[in-house]
């Protein structure tokens, strides 16, 4: 979502359209009734109205400067991937979402809610041979899009992307206390705040952690849902939670911890961080002064 133009959303006319037809179907069975009431034969005969279709947003593309970036029916963007370089983690809110590294070396369980253009999932599939990776996404277009769009691999023993709500996925207790690092990337076409925000699923998501388990929470800050999202957050993980400095035109990472308190020597997490740069190619120094801005520890340990 590096770009929020604000103008009228595709979705929202799509559904308004969709409405009228369904209202449209549903007065023709009503009038249907009233004609056949004096019928003797099918005055008993139940009335059936227009099925409702599931309202998926529309999966647009669009590509300037050799980056693909995916879209639903409007011009936010949703996610990104550089022709040149398809694992990549191309945005820089995106590269954000794996702070989980500074604190998790070998999480055995990586699980991202919403698929977006897989930048996390592939990322993840490709360097961090050590995890099992999955994605969850309700959209069957977006798992589409990802594969023939944005070159996610099909799964295999190591990926598996799940066609189901995020809701379901982490109130199935089979997942709760397996998950070592958590990715939410929840948005829908109106890109104004997760459409899964409360304190019941996010309680939910630290029930899916394992004993010492981090969560990152992609969050719009400059809207009203970035403070309802932040107090749902510290309520259900007992305040352990802080936010780093917005990037791209509102996005702001949340990240959240379970298990014992931590109290880390910056310098652990500096030396922590040279390494991911090293390795992996993400910019980590820049979270940690991220950790140090937003909480104003910057001698010493990181505390939470």
């Amino acid at each position: 979502m590096t770009k929020l133009i604000k103008r009228a959303s595709a979705e929202a006319r799509a559904f308004r359209n969709q409405d009228a037809d369904a209202a449209g179907s549903k007065q023709k069975v009503v009038r249907n009734k009233k004609r056949t009431l004096h019928d003797d034969d099918l005055h008993d005969a139940p009335q059936i109205e227009a099925p409702r279709k599931p309202r998926f947003a529309p999966v647009t593309f669009s590509e300037e400067g050799g980056v693909r970036f995916l879209h639903f029916g409007t011009e936010w963007v949703q996610g990104a991937m550089r022709l040149r370089k398809p694992d990549h983690i191309e945005l820089e809110y995106a590269q954000q979402m794996m702070a989980w590294l500074l604190f998790i070396e070998t999480p055995k369980r990586i699980v991202q809610l919403g698929l977006g253009a897989a930048a996390l999932t592939k990322f993840a599939h490709r360097f961090l041979k050590h995890a099992k990776v999955e994605a969850v996404e309700v959209n069957p277009a977006v798992v589409v899009a990802a594969r023939t769009m944005f070159e996610l691999p099909h799964d295999d023993a190591r990926l598996t992307v799940h066609e189901m709500d995020a809701w379901d996925f982490v109130n199935d207790r089979a997942n709760h206390g397996t998950i070592g690092a958590l990715q939410i990337d929840v948005y829908d076409a109106t890109a104004r705040g997760p459409v899964l925000d409360s304190v019941g699923f996010y309680r939910a998501v630290r029930a899916c952690l394992t004993e010492a388990g981090v969560v990152t929470i992609n969050l719009f800050g400059d809207h009203p849902s970035f403070v309802r999202n932040m107090k749902r957050l510290n309520e259900a993980f007992d305040g352990r939670v802080v936010a780093l400095p917005e990037v791209h035109d509102g996005n702001r990472i949340a990240i959240a911890f379970s298990g014992p308190a931590l109290d880390v020597p910056f310098t652990a997490l500096q030396a922590r961080a040279k390494l991911i740069e090293t390795e992996l190619g993400l910019p980590a120094r820049k979270w940690i002064k991220g950790l140090q801005e937003s909480t104003g520890q910057k001698e010493g340990s990181f505390s939470i």
